[in-house]
């Protein structure tokens, strides 16, 4: 006997956000690691959107019932900046702002090694590894274009702080493009080394900086996220030495 997949729901749950701004319109706010940005498979529960449906009546329906509000995710073990829509006229206009790379996006990355050029430009295009349904590949043949742009910060023994500008915005972007330099984060059983969960738990990366114009009244918003305290105990327990800027 077939028995009809229940569908997916979501709940609101009441979870506590780190909000940096909120209006009527949208709302900045900085995920933690290790919370999804919304439901996903048998994960229905935890999620941002659950929070989000606790803290706010009103949410963008442009997404779905699964993902109100969610204009761009990060990914389970990355934290950080977020904007959420609270209405389909804001919806639209950010989303237009992230496909036309009008949005400013900066993230601190922590990777293995000291990079030979402290700063540069990877063009790589990104597509579907076939052997993986989780995993991208650099692939120039039939990726899509994916362009970033980084520069070290500092060194801290065997590990530096490099700070990842995204000017196209692919699946694992970042964490495939510095792997693809040979310096892949701290973390990433994906793209890094699997050894890595005893030096880090999660992948050390952090959405830093986000800046984006507000969609009624125009202004040009900019916000900041400092390292999270677990990013910040990686590092200290380096030795560090300081590039010259």
């Amino acid at each position: 006997i077939w028995i009809a997949p229940k569908p997916l729901e979501c709940v609101a749950e009441s979870i506590p956000l780190q909000v940096l701004y909120e209006d009527a319109h949208l709302l900045v706010l900085v995920k933690p690691r290790g919370m999804l940005t919304h439901p996903v498979g048998r994960h229905t529960t935890g999620t941002l959107v659950n929070a989000l449906l606790a803290h706010c009546k009103n949410l963008s329906g442009i997404g779905g019932h699964l993902r109100p509000g969610i204009v761009h995710r990060l990914d389970r073990e990355t934290s950080g900046l977020m904007v959420v829509a609270k209405s389909d006229k804001a919806h639209r206009a950010l989303s237009d702002q992230f496909r036309d790379r009008t949005i400013e996006k900066l993230y601190l990355a922590v990777v293995h090694g000291q990079l030979e050029h402290p700063e540069g430009r990877i063009e790589a295009p990104i597509g579907r590894d076939p052997r993986a349904h989780d995993r991208r590949r650099v692939d120039p043949q039939r990726g899509k274009p994916a362009v970033s742009e980084y520069r070290a910060r500092s060194t801290h023994g065997r590990l530096s702080l490099v700070e990842v500008r995204l000017l196209t915005g692919r699946t694992h972007q970042i964490r495939l493009h510095l792997a693809f330099l040979k310096h892949p984060i701290v973390g990433d059983h994906l793209y890094g080394r699997r050894e890595d969960e005893r030096m880090f738990r999660g992948v050390a990366l952090h959405s830093h900086r986000l800046a984006f114009t507000h969609p009624v009244s125009g202004a040009r918003l900019a916000f900041e996220s400092p390292l999270p305290a677990d990013i910040r105990a990686l590092l200290e327990a380096q030795p560090t030495v300081t590039r010259k800027r």
